[in-house]
């Protein structure tokens, strides 16, 4: 889709500026909710079922919950040969590594987007959090790129991908506004690295463990007028965004908007420091701003809140597939 002009809110832009406001405003102590973590669990489940609408904040953590992780098993499976070649230890440093041909990169990159966008998450995370919000009235806001949301059946435009999608491409050419669908061609590339589908149709490594790390010349992708492409993800500003991120980035900023002084539960799974001023920053200060709002952070080691929103806050450290699992047993 071109971008042409767009006269529609920048949710993405406005939320940051949340964020960067809340940097200077919440400084001082941290606290961790009220309650011991059964109170906190059951405060939850009654602030799901009772509050007027969810906007749920998604990182890194709650795919790695979902059995997404980066390295350790799904590693060595899927990219040993990598790893004996290159001394590569995990998924996100090889997406860095400076490959010595392209042949070699996009056979990297291929398996890189496959087993992350392209494969349900081997856990139930996902699922779970679709059964506790469906009825709500709910809006997705992530910082990931593996789709995992939709591919549990959240309602796609429910869900703004701020960073981008490993199952899109976008042109090295600046001038070229659009983005394309990859998956075609990541399955041509794992069949031609030896790859094979098992009976469910998902592609895997073969006994034998013969594959290869390369895919030939001509298979390197192209836009469709023959320029490079690269992932469609964000590093810096060259990132596209396209039609559909303007139009997730205004459903986002229409959300909040409708429900700024309704009781609505800002629910933020698995955000870590590394762009907390997207997700994190921005729901401490609407929160704040919002007497009727609750907000609540499930998180591995990292559930935590500022104090001056902590007797409306629900911190929950640990798994949040287990949490989660706790809260339906309820």
């Amino acid at each position: 889709m071109d971008i042409e002009v767009f006269k529609i809110s920048d949710g993405y832009r406005e939320s940051i500026s949340k964020g960067i406001a809340a940097m200077q405003y919440f400084k001082g102590r941290v606290k961790y909710g009220t309650g011991d973590r059964e109170e906190q669990l059951q405060r939850l489940k009654n602030e799901i079922r009772s509050c007027d609408a969810i906007l749920i904040g998604a990182g890194a953590g709650l795919s790695t919950s979902a059995g997404l992780s980066y390295s350790g098993e799904r590693f060595d499976k899927y990219f040993f040969d990598f790893a004996k070649a290159f001394g590569i230890k995990d998924i996100y440093s090889g997406g860095f590594y400076p490959f010595p041909k392209k042949e070699i990169f996009w056979a990297w990159w291929s398996r890189h987007i496959y087993f992350n966008r392209y494969v349900n998450a081997p856990k139930s995370v996902y699922k779970d959090l679709l059964e506790l919000v469906k009825d709500k009235d709910y809006f997705v806001i992530t910082t990931n790129v593996d789709n995992q949301f939709q591919r549990a059946g959240f309602d796609k435009k429910r869900l703004f991908y701020t960073q981008g999608d490993y199952g899109l491409f976008q042109s090295i050419n600046p001038d070229c506004k659009v983005t394309f669908d990859n998956k075609e061609w990541v399955e041509k590339a794992l069949k031609a690295q030896g790859f094979i589908k098992d009976d469910n149709g998902v592609f895997i490594v073969p006994n034998d463990r013969e594959i290869i790390m390369e895919i030939p010349t001509e298979l390197i992708p192209k836009t469709p007028t023959g320029d490079d492409v690269t992932t469609n993800l964000r590093a810096d500003d060259t990132f596209v965004e396209d039609g559909g991120w303007h139009n997730a980035s205004s459903n986002y900023a229409d959300f909040i908007r409708r429900h700024e002084n309704l009781h609505i539960l800002f629910l933020e799974l698995g955000v870590g420091a590394n762009t907390p001023v997207i997700i994190k920053y921005p729901f401490w200060q609407m929160t704040y701003d919002n007497k009727k709002a609750v907000y609540a952070c499930l998180n591995y080691g990292e559930a935590f809140c500022p104090e001056k929103i902590n007797d409306r806050s629900i911190c929950i450290d640990g798994d949040i597939c287990e949490i989660l699992s706790q809260i339906k047993e309820k």
